[in-house]
């Protein structure tokens, strides 16, 4: 009997995330802060089951990003990531 892995692929959160940033996320990038793997971010791991979403490299597991809601707030800790590079507004 096999498991199943627990998680999606970063694409799940896309939504949420093009909400706060206004941009296409599903072709958003950056590197993990912790192993340096450089990734778009549907490739991360999304885990969406708890209070809110987070983020983990599919490298090594480093939690790249969380994201909360609550009645009138959004939380975002990206501290997992050196850099997250968005695309660019056409214009």
């Amino acid at each position: 009997m096999t498991s199943e892995p627990g998680f999606l692929d970063g694409n799940a959160a896309a939504g949420d995330l093009e909400s706060l940033f206004g941009a296409d996320m599903t072709t958003a990038s950056g590197q993990c802060q912790d192993c340096g793997r450089r990734m778009r971010l549907a490739e991360a791991h999304a885990y969406l089951g708890g209070p809110g979403t987070v983020l983990r490299c599919p490298g090594c597991e480093d939690v790249l990003l969380r994201m909360v809601r609550s009645p009138g707030h959004l939380w975002l800790d990206a501290s997992g990531l050196d850099y997250l590079r968005l695309p660019a507004a056409a214009g």
